[in-house]
Formats: C-alpha cells, sequence, structure tokens
C-alpha cells in the first residue's frame, strides 16, 4: 500500500515538474500571439462607426404582448475626443434608448402596421444628442422588424 502511494506522489511531482519546465520554456521564448494582431471581425472600415447590439421591445395589443419590435442601430462619431465619450458612456445610451423604444412601443407600434422609422431614428438621435452632451454623433439606423405572434 505504501508503495503504491509513493509511486502516486512521485509521478504527480514528475507530472508537475514536467510541466513546470514548459512553462518556463514559453516564457523564455517570444510569445507569437503578442507579435500577432489580433483578428478581429469589423462590419465596416470606418473608424468612426461605433455597432450597439440590437434593442428588443415587446409590442402590447388589449393589455397581452403580440410581438416584438427589434432596432438595430449603430453610431457614426467622427470626432475622436467624442467617440471615447460615446464609447465610455454605451451603457447609459442603451439604457436610454431601451426605456425610450418601450415608450414607443407600448404607444404607437401596432402589431398591423409598420413603426414610423422617421419617429424612431428621431428620437434615438435626440436621446444620443441629449446623453453625449453635444451634437456630432449621428445614429444610422441598421434595421427595424417588426416579429408578430399572433
Amino acid at each position: 500500500m505504501r508503495v503504491s502511494r509513493l509511486s502516486v506522489c512521485l509521478g504527480l511531482l514528475a507530472f508537475l515538474a514536467a510541466g513546470a519546465g514548459a512553462m518556463a520554456q514559453d516564457a523564455a521564448a517570444p510569445d507569437k500571439a503578442k507579435d500577432k494582431k489580433k483578428s478581429e471581425h469589423k462590419i465596416t472600415q470606418s473608424v468612426s462607426y461605433m455597432p450597439v447590439d440590437p434593442i428588443y421591445t415587446t409590442i402590447v395589443d388589449d393589455d397581452r404582448p403580440v410581438g416584438m419590435l427589434m432596432v438595430e442601430i449603430g453610431l457614426d462619431v467622427p470626432d475622436a475626443a467624442l467617440r471615447e465619450i460615446a464609447d465610455r458612456s454605451m451603457p447609459v445610451l442603451r439604457d436610454a434608448y431601451l426605456r425610450n423604444l418601450m415608450a414607443f412601443a407600448a404607444t404607437s407600434v401596432r402589431s398591423t402596421a409598420q413603426p414610423d422609422v422617421d419617429a424612431i431614428a428621431a428620437r434615438l438621435q435626440s436621446i444620443t444628442d441629449h446623453a453625449l452632451g453635444k451634437k456630432g454623433a449621428k445614429v444610422l439606423l441598421t434595421q427595424v422588424a417588426l416579429r408578430v405572434t399572433n
């Protein structure tokens, strides 16, 4: 019994020593992953474009949910300083977008008609200007879609 425990302990020590040696060799060699630029999926080559995750709100009719409104947007912010502010403010912007679109969906969107995309764009542009404190970021509507569950 003691021999098997001893052999297991020795085997574990040998395994750990081999792993530590391999880690030391990896640390000593230049890291090729750091040298390579990470591949990044970009929607556009424009530096000023900032994608925003899609926003989903519920469409209510007769006090029951009848579908979903999906709005997908991006921001075009040519000014680098304002782009940094917009990047930092993205959680605040998304929250403001969602709250405003929820009110819009509850009052203006019906499952039988297309939503007014001009009104949506104007609302989102107003929110963006207010949240960033100045104009300069342009809201670009990517997609507006309804999914009716009737």
